[in-house]
């Protein structure tokens, strides 16, 4: 690559965007290191994880010897995300704001910021790659990253392709033990870095403690689909479908297993067994659809699926698509097909889009 072409990279603090950067300056890209502040909250411990992880970044970029400059975006991510998030959890639903993160923030404001830096590119560490499909004149498709275990396309599938034309992913053909080693190799600071994990906002936090801070949860009951009640709970709006884990609800028999929620009445619904037929369903809708080619299939359309990040995809069939929602129905039923979260399509390797599933 010539020395001309420059490209912001979006560097997080972890030992991915630091390896990133790294590749890209031996492949001879002008790099430009850009840390994104999105929230600065201190946590429980009193720790303001945006300075450390700043910190680390300005380490490693002394390292690579590229400069670094940091953006805040604590407003456009409380405004974009973090109240949608608050929102969908009032309405009962379990959102995931990494992916709003993505298409709101990272590739649009982030992405906007970097071209305004005079960059050619923007790039991120995350494990996924970008190949252009159909020849010269074709498009850019999301595909799986290399590494299937941490193949991060499941939350980008709102990224366009026309924005996937600025986009480099440097380590979407690594496997994650492979990125470790290269960091070492080349004594980056954040080698040994433990990955994040969970919402970036929540960090190390309790769960139920911060949701309590933004949300009036209102007492209700956990009563049985035939209307047995079996205990009580603070807040419908803290659990999911298929949760079992914290009900505090004892007696004997197999344990308890959230299958419904009536947001309305405060009503949770469970019932024993982690196989309950209740659990299943073989049809979803879908909204908000996303297609990373801008067009939108042709149903019925046979692909394959997942409804939570770490699922293998599944055999489905978009069925319908109808004033900008879709009908998925599946061969084999889905457990705990969950309102709030998203539905990701593939054909292969290739991501072809996704949408939220509705209650």
């Amino acid at each position: 690559m010539g020395a001309s072409k420059t490209v912001v990279v979006g560097m997080s603090g972890g030992v991915d965007s630091s390896v990133s950067a790294l590749l890209l300056k031996q492949q001879g890209y002008q790099v430009i290191g850009l840390f994104m502040k999105n929230w600065e909250e201190q946590d429980e411990n009193g720790i303001c994880t945006s300075a450390t992880d700043y910190d680390d970044v300005r380490k490693v970029c002394e390292v690579i010897d590229i400069p670094y400059y940091s953006v805040n975006f604590v407003k456009e991510y409380r405004q974009q995300v973090f109240d949608q998030f608050i929102e969908d959890f009032k309405r009962g639903l379990t959102p995931n704001p990494d992916i709003l993160c993505n298409r709101e923030i990272k590739f649009k404001a982030f992405l906007d910021k970097a071209m305004a830096l005079g960059a050619n590119f923007l790039a991120t560490g995350h494990y996924c790659q970008n190949e252009k499909i159909g020849g010269q004149h074709g498009q850019h498709a999301l595909v799986k990253g290399a590494d299937k275990q941490k193949d991060q396309t499941y939350f980008l599938y709102t990224i366009g392709s026309s924005v996937l034309e600025k986009v480099l992913f440097p380590i979407g053909g690594l496997e994650k033990s492979e990125v470790r080693r290269i960091a070492r190799e080349h004594h980056l600071p954040t080698s040994e870095k433990k990955d994040s994990t969970g919402i970036c906002f929540i960090g190390e936090r309790h769960f139920r403690t911060f949701l309590s801070q933004h949300l009036a949860m209102q007492p209700g009951s956990f009563e049985t689909l035939d209307g047995k009640r079996v205990g009580s709970h603070q807040g419908a709006a803290y659990y999911t479908l298929g949760q079992r884990k914290g009900l505090g609800i004892g007696g004997a028999g197999e344990a308890w297993f959230v299958v419904s929620k009536d947001i309305n009445r405060g009503v949770v619904f469970v019932e024993q067994g982690a196989d309950h037929p209740a659990l299943y369903r073989s049809q979803l809708v879908a909204a908000e659809l996303s297609w990373v080619s801008g067009a939108t299939p042709q149903c019925p359309f046979v692909c394959r699926s997942k409804i939570r990040y770490r699922q293998e995809d599944q055999p489905c069939v978009i069925a319908k698509i109808e004033n900008g929602q879709a009908w998925v129905d599946f061969p084999v039923p889905q457990r705990a097909i969950t309102p709030g979260q998203s539905i990701v399509f593939y054909e292969g390797s290739i991501c072809l889009g996704g949408g939220v599933i509705q209650p």
